[in-house]
């Protein structure tokens, strides 16, 4: 595996392998990697003939009050995880390469990005849509993969690569859990013991969602009291975002229908975010397989 820092070098080593007909793969990422980025680098190992992992903290897309100063780095711990996934370039450019001065120009989706997640983090899905977007530029993918867990940042991928005409196909792939149902996330060695502990009650949360919906519940308003009133049984949870919606378009649905409604979280305990989801009536598998 070759570690490049430079935008440059990273485009002259990929030209040679797309001048070889040879599909290339992106999986970016923020680092301090765990279970769940590896099943993206492995999916792209078995799609692709070449790998490339980005690893940037992109303080495009934290807010003013977040935690990119104690955001999780160790690149070193990283760069041996990639490299036994036999991943063929490690991308691991430092603000000033990325950023040689202050950005002018923005990617915004702002009808799908001021939603759910975006209206408590305002700016971050511009932050992330112009990142990405210059990710693309770089390494160029033939396909790039994402994780299910940040359901709305697919979305809003996906709907900016459409509207941008990007030659890159977003490849989402499901959620990794914990062996008590936590999402894994790179943010979860945040957690104390005691807020571990009480941070099963997201993936409670959507056990609960699949349980009301086969109860027969199909009233979204009343759906996500239930919800709330599930998740206020944790003194240490402050729901922030408690919703279910259209999984294609994320706008909001009155009723749960025969069509698939998605039920998206984003949970604090302590300081720390949490986000998961699922989907109510089919997999999120089926859908995008269908799609």
């Amino acid at each position: 595996m070759e570690i490049i820092t430079s935008i440059v070098a990273l485009r002259e080593r990929l030209a040679i392998h797309r001048r070889a007909g040879r599909s290339i793969g992106l999986v970016p990422t923020m680092g301090y990697l765990h279970v769940g980025h590896m099943q993206l680098v492995a999916r792209s190992r078995a799609d692709n003939d070449v790998t490339v992992v980005s690893i940037f903290v992109n303080p495009l897309q934290f807010g003013a009050n977040e935690d990119l100063a104690k955001y999780p780095r160790d690149l070193e711990r990283d760069a041996a995880m990639l490299r036994a996934a036999k991943v063929d370039f490690l991308f691991a450019p430092g603000v000033e390469d990325m950023y040689p001065r202050p950005m002018e120009t923005v990617v915004d989706v702002p009808s799908l990005g001021a939603e759910l997640e975006g209206a408590v983090r305002p700016g971050h899905f511009a932050g992330v849509a112009t990142v990405v977007t210059k990710l693309f530029n770089i390494a160029q993918p033939d396909k790039a993969y994402f994780g299910e867990k940040d359901y709305q940042q697919v979305v809003v991928i996906r709907r900016m690569v459409e509207d941008l005409a990007q030659p890159v196909r977003i490849v989402p792939v499901p959620t990794v859990r914990e062996s008590d149902g936590l999402a894994c996330s790179s943010r979860n060695v945040y957690l104390n013991a005691q807020e571990r502990a009480a941070a099963v009650i997201v993936p409670k949360t959507l056990a609960e969602a699949e349980r009301l919906y086969h109860s027969g519940l199909r009233d979204v308003a009343a759906f996500e009291d239930a919800l709330k009133r599930f998740v206020a049984t944790e003194p240490l949870a402050d729901p922030e975002v408690v919703a279910l919606r259209d999984p294609d378009t994320l706008e909001e649905i009155d009723t749960i229908g025969d069509s698939p409604a998605l039920v998206l979280l984003y949970i604090r305990i302590g300081k720390t975010k949490l986000l998961d989801n699922c989907l109510i009536g089919k997999s999120l598998a089926e859908t995008h397989r269908a799609a």
